[in-house]
């Protein structure tokens, strides 16, 4: 949904609405979205447009949890767990997770209303509530610092209106809502620290919308408590309803601003330029890790990466075999320190996705990606090793191959080559044909290895001198290459 409308400004507000009023989360909203930016999908403009629907979307889905749905949530746990247990890893079973979330969602805020009672009775809590009445900077504060310890704008605001009914008043209750509003985009700021600069300027973008209305709406507040109080004298209710009317007003406001704004958070968080051919960029998306089948992908990404620098790695090989080029093959062998690190953290950032939240096919390809890169490392390694004896055997002592010798690792190498890009293709797509293909070139590049030996066997029989000088280089050169 998101994808399908960007095409301006005002569609994509009302899709980052949508979907916020769906997952009751304007920080997850802003998640998805600064991956699509630090993707380069979409830009930053329409992202923070985006956002600012998003913001509206939380507050409308705090006026509906502002009602009594208590008698939703049982009903939405059972049948949640009911279709989740008949029909797992399917469509249907992920409906019955999100029931499943939403019920737990109902109950949690049902709990936290009823524990705000106990809690809001207590003598020195009152006592501590009541100081906030003289300073609207320290309410704000207050909210904020709630909204990003809670994790969640929207349970501080129904927390803050069952707080506006008897402890703290209408007055200070409306300044810890533009403290919560301001906090939830502290927190998705906080999040996205670690991730790149494309996707750190949606939350920045956001969070400088949150900061201008904030610094607004304390000059509105007398008008509203002059006017609303007649038409809705329920405190509770006037405190949701200021939340969704300061997210209207920005969302109206700013809207126009979106283009500004964005120029402002590139100067703010400018993008590294292009530089050295060595640059390329990190797929391994912290961002993406909340979205499992997307996080999947990413892990994908960097370890057809890690092919690619052993790719590179073993090409070097024959170059340096025809040229004795040193400072070729130790540049060739510091690339395997790449192919580790690679390996280490495509490991690490798949222990990071829940294996829990995988369907079968996604637990499947989790393993495969494990496997595949872990294969790749075995390989740098091996050809790391290659390039030792390569060096020590052949380079600082001055030894040819003899030219037979010589077209015998040229073919099999090349071949090696073809099987390796073979491979990487069947990691990607899962071609069964090409699969097969693979497994057949495993047989014969057994046979090649034993045909090769034996030609060698039989030059050394007749005393080849490149040959007899070159034995035990060539033999272990294609033991590995078949390794």
């Amino acid at each position: 949904v998101l994808a399908a409308s960007m095409g301006n400004r005002f569609t994509a507000a009302l899709s980052g609405l949508g979907v916020t009023a769906l997952v009751q989360s304007s920080t997850a909203t802003a998640l998805i979205t600064a991956s699509f930016v630090g993707r380069g999908l979409i830009t930053l403009p329409a992202a923070l447009a985006v956002m600012l629907g998003a913001d509206i979307g939380t507050s409308v889905m705090a006026v509906v949890f502002s009602f009594d749905l208590s008698w939703l949530s049982p009903l939405f746990i059972f049948v949640g767990v009911t279709l989740f247990i008949l029909r797992q890893g399917t469509q249907v079973g992920d409906v019955g997770r999100v029931l499943i979330g939403l019920g737990l969602m109902l109950l949690a805020l049902q709990l936290v209303s009823q524990a705000t009672h106990v809690l809001t009775a207590n003598p020195a809590v009152q006592l501590m509530l009541e100081s906030l009445t003289s300073d609207r900077m320290l309410e704000i504060l207050v909210g904020a610092t709630l909204a990003v310890l809670s994790y969640s704008s929207l349970a501080v605001v129904l927390l803050t209106a069952t707080l506006a009914i008897n402890v703290v008043g209408i007055d200070v209750a409306l300044g810890l809502v533009l403290g919560a509003n301001l906090g939830s985009g502290l927190l998705a700021v906080l999040t996205t620290a670690k991730a790149n600069r494309a996707t750190r300027q949606v939350p920045l973008g956001n969070l400088l919308f949150k900061l201008m209305g904030v610094a607004i709406a304390p000059a509105l507040i007398p008008f509203w408590l002059r006017w609303v109080p007649p038409w809705v004298p329920d405190p509770a209710a006037q405190t949701v309803l200021f939340h969704l009317c300061f997210n209207l007003m920005v969302g109206l406001v700013f809207i126009g601003l979106t283009g500004t704004v964005a120029h402002w958070v590139e100067k703010l968080l400018p993008l590294q330029k292009a530089g050295s051919a060595l640059e390329r960029p990190n797929h391994l998306d912290p961002s993406a890790l909340a979205t499992p089948s997307l996080a999947i992908s990413c892990a994908a990404r960097e370890a057809l990466h890690q092919a690619d620098v052993v790719e590179t790695m073993l090409r070097g090989v024959m170059t340096v075999i025809r040229t004795n080029d040193l400072q070729l093959s130790q540049d060739l062998r510091k690339m395997d320190d790449t192919v580790d690190d690679l390996y280490s953290a495509i490991k690490y950032y798949l222990t990071k996705i829940s294996r829990e939240q995988l369907n079968e096919k996604e637990s499947r390809r989790w393993t495969d990606i494990i496997s595949f890169t872990i294969n790749m490392e075995q390989i740098g390694d091996t050809v790391e090793r290659v390039l030792l004896d390569i060096e020590d055997k052949k380079i600082r002592k001055g030894r040819e191959f003899s030219e037979a010798g010589m077209t015998e690792i040229s073919a099999m190498h090349a071949r090696l080559l073809d099987n390796l890009r073979l491979g990487m293709s069947v990691f990607l797509d899962g071609n069964v044909r090409d699969a097969q293909r693979l497994l057949e070139e495993k047989v014969r590049f057994r046979e090649m290895e034993r045909e090769y030996a034996s030609s060698h066997l039989e030059r050394l029989a007749e005393r080849t001198t490149p040959s007899m000088e070159s034995s035990s280089l060539h033999i272990d050169l294609i033991s590995d290459l078949k390794r």
